[in-house]
């Protein structure tokens, strides 16, 4: 049985954070490399509201927190590290149609989960949680994955623009926003801890939790612990490294000490 506070916290949250990023998208555009600026909790919504009503009540306490979307996995699939193979078949989210936004790249149209070209990161961290966990169901009972941004930014060949690359005044309200939406996710679920996958996402949860020395401090009043992985970005030395061997070590010792502590 889901726990129907939960899902309803989360899809407000990320109604709320939607809403506030819409109003920031025009600011974006000429900035640091961005040509095109769209909003995934917009333009994907049905497909982020099922994945939350699927998945987002199964009691995890653990938060995997990713960047923003790239244009082959969370822009399709309204999932982070949304793979829409995985996110179809695996997770069992329908085929629901999107449309593509206005301000969308011309070369990055969006076609839903049958979008054929997999995102690489999304099968390979999907993969490792199957296979920790047994299946999703068991998966989804230790972790949720929320992405820290939810803008997809490309720049003018349809290269994906994380949100570090744009200038300090222009970013501050995106981040702004979406710390305040990490906030409250951490107390919607009452997550006990947030992993970070990668550089940016555990800098920005330190951040927004006011972390030191691997803890941080929810809204609430909770301690939160604040750990990170290895992202598993093909363009990554550490996660090709030994045939991606290495990666998947380092990531699972992460959850499985996450689960232990849980």
């Amino acid at each position: 049985m889901q726990d129907a506070a939960v899902i309803e916290g989360l899809l407000a949250a990320a109604r709320a954070l939607s809403e506030r990023c819409d109003a920031l998208l025009p600011s974006l555009i000429g900035q640091g490399g961005v040509a095109h600026a769209t909003n995934t909790l917009d333009y994907a919504w049905p497909l982020h509201e099922a994945w939350i009503r699927t998945w987002g009540g199964h009691g995890a306490s653990t938060l995997l927190l990713g960047m923003n979307p790239g244009p082959w996995g969370m822009a399709q699939s309204g999932v982070p590290f949304g793979a829409t193979a995985t996110v179809r078949d695996e997770l069992e989210i329908p085929d629901l149609a999107l449309e593509t936004p206005v301000g969308a790249h011309p070369k990055r149209p969006i076609v839903g989960l049958s979008q054929e070209r997999q995102e690489v990161s999304g099968q390979r961290i999907w993969s490792l949680l199957f296979d920790v966990y047994g299946s999703p169901q068991g998966a989804m009972e230790h972790v949720f994955l929320v992405n820290h941004c939810p803008l997809l930014l490309l720049n003018e060949r349809g290269a994906n623009v994380t949100p570090d690359k744009l200038p300090a005044a222009v970013v501050a309200p995106v981040f702004e926003a979406c710390d305040d939406h990490l906030r409250e996710v951490v107390d919607v679920l009452g997550a006990t801890r947030v992993v970070g996958v990668g550089a940016y996402a555990a800098d920005r949860a330190q951040r927004a939790l006011n972390g030191a020395k691997g803890l941080g401090m929810s809204p609430s009043g909770r301690t939160v612990a604040l750990d990170k992985c290895w992202h598993p970005s093909p363009a990554s030395p550490l996660a090709n490294r030994n045939g991606g061997a290495d990666w998947r070590a380092q990531v699972r010792s992460v959850l499985l000490h996450v689960q232990e502590m849980d």
